[in-house]
């Protein structure tokens, strides 16, 4: 079989996406790891197929596979990606939208970049003690379509993102589907940095928006930032996360940043 792609990147957070409307596509997970892998396959973070929205709720809908062959319900710069990637093959003007396991997802363009409206976060606890092999930290947690930890720290260069990542993602108190972990520097006021550990990658990537979007929204708690909030991520880019704070939480948050197309190709599998 022959399957034509499009090899796309969010912030350096990269991503396989195929066309997939006619329904006449059916990947194992075998297939979707290999595709992924980065000496014997394309190589990315992830893999999104494009089809009908059954619920009929949205244009179109996605199918979301991480580098590893799970599902997850939501990813962030993958949703800018995945928008771009609509108003290529299908034709949108001005804006989209898309079904995704965490909800209704609204892809507004703006030439190279897009802004995504992400669906209400949740679960939002502060200043949790959790014991790692470096000694106790002060862990903050929030579910902005996917679980996150956000660790603040002094130097995000010296963070030990592989090996601490790797602890508090499959750490007892986050159990059982664990966490992505995001470590985040204050640079300046409504201004961080952050280095995200991904569930389904199982390292570090260039960066992460929902990952980004937990930070942010955070710093707004913990530091008094305010809207809009900037996110410098390891790939260099900077993204920027908007949003309203009502009734102790927080609503209308959106996630801006650049969709590059890469390459298209055709691969055998």
């Amino acid at each position: 079989m022959i399957l034509e792609f499009t090899k796309m990147n969010g912030a350096g957070n990269d991503f396989i996406l195929v066309d997939n409307r006619g329904r006449k596509i059916k990947l194992t997970t075998e297939q979707i790891v290999r595709l992924c892998h980065r000496q014997r396959g394309i190589g990315a973070d992830g893999l999104f197929l494009l089809v009908p929205c059954a619920s009929g709720k949205a244009d179109w809908a996605w199918e979301f596979y991480n580098s590893d062959g799970s599902t997850a319900e939501m990813c962030g710069n993958g949703a800018r990606c995945f928008a771009r990637f609509i108003q290529k093959v299908a034709g949108a003007k001005g804006q989209t939208t898309f079904e995704t396991g965490a909800g209704i997802i609204t892809g507004i363009f703006e030439g190279e970049r897009v802004t995504v409206n992400l669906t209400k976060p949740a679960d939002l606890c502060l200043s949790e003690g959790i014991k790692t092999s470096t000694g106790p930290l002060s862990v903050h947690a929030l579910n902005t379509g996917v679980p996150h930890a956000v660790i603040f720290v002094a130097d995000a260069d010296k963070a030990m993102v592989q090996q601490i990542g790797a602890e508090i993602r499959y750490h007892e108190h986050f159990k059982p589907k664990g966490t992505n972990v995001n470590f985040v520097q204050v640079l300046g006021p409504n201004f961080i940095r952050v280095r995200t550990y991904e569930r389904g990658v199982e390292g570090e990537t260039l960066a992460c928006g929902t990952g980004v979007t937990a930070a942010a929204l955070v710093s707004s708690r913990v530091h008094r930032f305010t809207s809009p909030v900037r996110v410098q991520v390891q790939g260099g880019d900077t993204l920027e996360v908007s949003f309203k704070e009502s009734d102790g939480g927080f609503s209308d948050v959106k996630l801006n940043g650049p969709a590059d197309f890469v390459f298209n190709g055709r691969i055998e599998i």
